[in-house]
């Protein structure tokens, strides 16, 4: 059965760089899904730059909503704008810089019920 599921609903998971707010997971429903709506504030906000991470266990699709951004890799640095969509493979390391003057309201996409790994 269809479900609605509001924004006040969304776990706020209290990562470092960001406000990043799982919407849906195996530990929410029976989803087996994660969806995520990330907010990542302008540079000269933030306390310190962020740093790469990697999923051991899944792929993740990242989808710009909002604002403009950098997303960086070991290899390369490509900007983002609203529209864009990243597709990350697992293992790989990464994260992503807000270069505006607004907030990255990203949102983000994993094809597993929960993350197990947060590397």
């Amino acid at each position: 059965m269809a479900q609605v599921i509001k924004s006040g609903d969304a776990k706020d998971l209290g990562l470092a760089g960001r406000v990043s707010k799982e919407i849906v997971s195996g530990t929410t429903g029976p989803y087996s899904i994660t969806l995520r709506l990330v907010e990542i504030p302008p540079e000269i906000e933030q306390d310190s730059r962020r740093e790469p991470h990697f999923h051991r266990d899944t792929e993740e699709c990242i989808y710009v909503l909002s604002g403009k951004g950098l997303f960086c890799t070991d290899d390369k640095n490509e900007p983002l704008t609203a529209g864009d969509t990243v597709i990350v493979p697992k293992l790989e390391p990464h994260f992503t810089r807000n270069t505006g003057k607004d907030p990255l309201m990203l949102l983000c996409f994993f094809p597993v019920p929960e993350l197990k790994s947060h590397g």
